[in-house]
């Protein structure tokens, strides 16, 4: 080689190293599921770290190998793999750490963890690990862009997962798991001034068309409402004799905030477990839920429930006709809810409604409603004895529209609108699945346990990439208690 090619070569030579760093960077490590399954291809340090052995056995089972990662490379950038990040989230969980800041100053103290989540490393020499941790890490500000701009779907997939472990451990010593499900939801309160009874808001606290600044996607719902005195010591009161001031009713709680509804199933000596979850702004009523929810129950265990346990105000037709489609064994276990003073209604064996002189009521005509949550077909129902032809017969108790043409009523044509009515809610078997309703209530006590109900978060697509990953560690929680208790199990 010229001494001119040599003086080349050495001129090329820092470049050419810089990428030979940041193709060490860049290079692909096996996921946690392989470390896990492969514990001789661990480096020393990680299998001498008992917080390394800790998560290998509680993330490990997830299925990792095929996790729907981002692309390398970001703006021509070494990109943060999403599975990196979304195993230290759990890990954040897990250690009932609040703020980004705590996560990375744990990472930074627990290097073994940055290698086992699978960061792109900055190698240095001056650590016996072989890379320094701070530099490996993105910036607090670039992992909460991280939980706000993770796509759903990515947790989603890791909520499946979860799903499929308990079914391969269980289905073995069970009953199909999510035979029965219960399905509720739980109020996430918004990190806003407006929700600090003692900060001084100008206007209207809880006016709906003012928009706290603090979070541009909470909205104003409430978690609980009663028509009850504020003091139950004090003697009821009619409203025209002795009225009570408006300030001594307590009419409802109110907060700007969430919603998390969950479809949770509950197996006796074994536990509960998270089949579904969403999270909504907290306007959206609770029986939106319902569809989306249940939707995605069904994918994940290949079938439909068969019984499910509701409260009131999932008191809709479309949620019986679920339950009772292509199986007329299963029921849904909801209380009936009295809408506009309308009580259960009778009907003839042919499923006409009968009127309140007990006589089955003709369809007059037949729409459709679209005005609801779900667009279904509506018949209307009217008195007969004066459709389709008068009988010259008069209303046997003399009701008050017989004057005005009659009793009308209209009704869904849906089988669900008459099993609403009919359903035996004081059977043993009502009150059996009925019960059930305490698994969700379990799942919300551990969820709140993490921190679900006050997120130190700012918006909507945070607190429901958050409120995935609280589930899905909960799942995982009760992994590990599913298998040490098979292990225990005689042989």
């Amino acid at each position: 080689m010229t001494s001119m090619c040599i003086v080349s070569h050495l001129a090329h030579l820092p470049q050419r190293v810089q990428a030979l760093c940041r193709a060490l960077q860049c290079a692909p490590r096996p996921n946690l599921h392989y470390l896990a399954e492969h514990h001789a291809h661990l480096p020393d340090f990680v299998q001498e770290s008992a917080v390394a052995q800790r998560y290998l056995d509680l993330l490990g089972p997830l299925d990792w190998e095929h996790f729907p990662d981002r692309k390398p490379e970001a703006r021509g950038l070494p990109a943060v793999p999403y599975a990196a990040f979304c195993a230290a989230c759990l890990m954040k969980l897990d250690q009932r750490l609040v703020y980004m800041s705590q996560l990375r100053q744990y990472l930074i103290e627990q290097p073994v963890l940055i290698w086992l989540f699978g960061f792109r490393l900055k190698r240095s020499p001056r650590y016996r690990w072989g890379f320094d941790a701070s530099a490996s890490l993105p910036t607090v500000r670039h992992f909460t862009y991280m939980l706000r701009d993770l796509p759903n779907a990515v947790l989603q997939f890791l909520l499946d997962s979860s799903v499929d472990l308990l079914k391969a451990e269980l289905n073995g010593n069970q009953p199909a798991l999510g035979e029965c499900i219960s399905l509720d939801t739980k109020h996430i309160v918004a990190w806003v001034r407006e929700n600090n009874p003692k900060t001084y808001i100008k206007g209207k606290r809880y006016d709906k068309t003012q928009q706290p600044a603090g979070d541009p996607d909470c909205r104003l719902g409430c978690k609980r409402r009663r028509n009850q005195r504020a003091s139950s010591k004090e003697p009821p009161a009619t409203p025209h004799d002795n009225p009570l001031p408006a300030d001594t009713i307590a009419v409802g709680e109110y907060y700007w905030g969430y919603s998390s509804g969950i479809v949770a199933t509950k197996l006796p000596h074994w536990g509960e477990f998270v089949l579904a979850e969403r999270t909504q702004p907290f306007d959206q009523p609770d029986v939106s839920y319902f569809q989306p929810l249940m939707a995605d129950t069904q994918r994940r265990l290949g079938f439909r429930p068969k019984y499910g346990a509701f409260d009131a105000a999932f008191d809709a037709f479309y949620v019986y006709e679920h339950f009772h489609s292509d199986q007329p064994a299963g029921f849904a276990a909801v209380p009936f809810s009295q809408r506009g003073g309308h009580g259960r209604r009778q009907f003839s064996p042919d499923g006409l409604p009968l009127c309140e002189a007990g006589l089955p009521m003709p369809i007059k005509l037949r729409f459709t409603n679209r005005s609801g949550l779900i667009e279904h077909e509506c018949a209307r129902h009217a008195c007969p004895l004066l459709f389709p032809q008068p009988t010259q017969q008069t209303c046997p108790i003399q009701h008050k529209r017989w004057s005005k043409g009659g009793c009308v009523t209209t009704l869904p044509t849906s089988i669900g609108a008459r099993i609403r009515h009919q359903l035996d809610r004081d059977s043993d078997a009502y009150k059996t699945v009925y019960k059930q309703r305490s698994a969700t209530e379990r799942i919300n006590s551990q969820a709140k346990d993490l921190g679900i109900e006050r997120p130190k978060l700012r918006n909507g697509p945070a607190i429901a990439n958050l409120n995935t990953l609280i589930y899905v560690l909960i799942n995982l929680r009760a992994l590990q208690r599913v298998r040490q208790r098979i292990a225990a199990l005689p042989t």
